[in-house]
């Protein structure tokens, strides 16, 4: 009994509160097949977790916990399996925690950098990705999965 309470804590550990050390209020628009929210958030984050929290009219609607593990409200799974079920089962396991932080994506493939930021076009037979990357705005765009992300700066 002893080590299946040590089992249950070091497993359900993945979704437990941290304290993070960025806080960044922005609009979000996510459209997915499976997700469609256009409003306020909050990307928190420290060097291992990420966590976006999404609002609507001022009511938390939704937490999403990023570490070795994807947590939902509906609970936690591995970074593929939440591509696969919300996103795209094509892309590579850390390409949400890549956006929200506004890093490059696909190991920095194809990448354009300016003095504002970068930019990314991908084309496979899987995804059609451009992503970009300023100062104030990530800008996700993959049109043969129908998947968009836009992280913009409050004025």
């Amino acid at each position: 009994m002893k080590y299946l309470v040590l089992i249950f804590v070091v497993f359900f550990s993945g979704c437990s509160i941290k304290n993070y050390e960025t806080t960044k209020t922005k609009i979000i628009i996510i459209k997915s097949p499976k997700i469609k929210f256009a409003d306020i958030g909050y990307i928190r984050n420290t060097n291992e977790a990420i966590e976006l929290e999404l609002f609507i009219a001022g009511s938390p609607i939704e937490k999403i916990t990023i570490n070795h593990l994807v947590c939902i409200g509906a609970g936690c799974m591995s970074k593929d399996s939440f591509n696969e079920e919300y996103l795209s089962p094509f892309y590579p396991s850390e390409l949400l925690q890549n956006i929200l932080l506004g890093q490059v994506i696909y190991n920095g493939i194809h990448q354009v950098k300016d003095k504002f930021g970068f930019e990314q076009t991908i084309h496979t037979q899987n995804v059609d990705i451009k992503y970009t990357v300023d100062s104030k705005t990530i800008l996700f765009k993959d049109r043969k999965n129908k998947i968009l992300f836009k992280i913009k700066d409050i004025k």
